[in-house]
């Protein structure tokens, strides 16, 4: 096992493009951390570069105390996973999976014992004597994952593994990667755009942004905590709401007051936080699962009255979903199915404001 450090590195293309711009982050033995972003955030990239696939333009990547920079992905005792799963179509799932411990002349027994073994673990045994063509894509991914675990590497790497297979079949794999990873509890760099993988299956969360990590910590602390107004709305799903609104304070109170006038006030213990700001123009943050019908809600400190129209509605059986524009921007609701929703009526909601987020609009930075 390993840990794995990555300090000051930048990747620079021809031309002065640089996808990856002197990030920083250190990678815990047995941590299973996710690199999360949108398309050309620099994710893959880094993950490309930890594995060897990439040269660095400068900076250091260390695997388990030793600076990799210059040494071949073969000699850098990693296993990577691939999007494309990258299956020898002639050869038996078991040759697949036993293919890297030949080259490297491995004991026949002992490639039999690691490839039984992953097998195992990933609920294959049956299937070691098909072919890639007679499997099904997460069969498929099992195989490409068995590969890599018979190595016994002191890193895994998996870019975006699951991007190939339909809805159903990602939740499964989910579910099947993170059982073998607290099974095998190697060190893990997983690579995804889809936050919600993301959320279920790191232990830390690193969001990327323009080359960059905007924020590093658990699931939770992202989503209850986000640092930027870009992690604010890139973890959770609907994302988050921004509303254009301006912090007011009267006879010791604070309010955030929406463009339209609606006037939502701050909950008492929250107002020392943002008493500094009053007068000034900020976005209100407010998730879709923080704006429910009052009718749902009993009174408690911290939540306000708001109605809200809707334009869109969206049953999705266990919750319903509405849509509508205010103040220049779409706004997202998410609400008991039970309550009676349709196009055009105005609801009365409530605003969980003990769950909102302030942030400044001039640096994007949440308050």
């Amino acid at each position: 096992m390993a840990q794995v450090n990555i300090k000051k590195v930048v990747k620079e293309y021809e031309g002065g493009v640089q996808a990856v711009k002197g990030i920083d982050l250190d990678i815990g033995d047995k941590e299973f951390v996710v690199l999360v972003g949108p398309s050309g955030c620099g994710k893959s990239t880094t993950l490309r570069m930890i594995a060897g696939l990439e040269e660095i333009t400068s900076g250091a990547i260390e695997i388990d105390g030793n600076i990799v920079n210059d040494v071949p992905p073969r000699d850098r005792d990693i296993a990577m996973v691939f999007q494309n799963y990258a299956l020898y179509p002639h050869m038996s799932v078991y040759d697949n999976m036993a293919f890297g411990l030949m080259l490297r002349k491995f004991p026949r027994e002992e490639i039999r014992r690691r490839v039984e073994n992953a097998a195992r673990i990933l609920d294959i045994g049956p299937l070691l004597e098909r072919k890639p063509k007679a499997l099904s894509g997460g069969q498929r991914q099992r195989v490409a994952m068995g590969r890599a675990i018979v190595r016994d590497p002191k890193v895994f790497l998996f870019d975006e593994p699951l991007s190939n297979l339909d809805a159903k079949l990602r939740v499964q794999m989910r579910t099947e990667i993170k059982k073998v990873h607290q099974t095998v509890k190697t060190t893990t760099v997983y690579v995804t755009h889809d936050q919600v993988e993301a959320m279920t299956l790191a232990d830390r969360v690193v969001v990327m942004n323009h080359g960059i990590i905007e924020q590093v910590g658990p699931p939770q602390v992202l989503y209850h905590s986000p640092a930027t107004k870009f992690v604010a709305g890139f973890i959770g799903s609907p994302a988050m709401n921004f509303i254009p609104a301006r912090l007011e304070q009267a006879s010791g109170a604070l309010n955030v007051r929406l463009s339209d006038g609606a006037l939502l006030p701050v909950p008492a213990d929250r107002t020392a936080r943002y008493a500094g700001h009053a007068g000034r123009e900020v976005l209100f943050g407010i998730r879709p699962e923080h704006l429910t019908a009052a009718s749902q809600m009993e009174a408690r400190p911290g939540l306000a009255p708001l109605s809200l129209t809707p334009e869109v509605v969206e049953p999705l059986g266990a919750e319903t979903l509405f849509y509508c524009w205010r103040d220049g921007g779409e706004i997202c609701a998410k609400i008991d199915p039970g309550v009676a929703a349709a196009p055009g009526v105005p609801l009365a909601m409530t605003a969980d404001m003990n769950r909102m987020h302030i942030i400044d609009p001039a640096t994007d930075k949440v308050l």
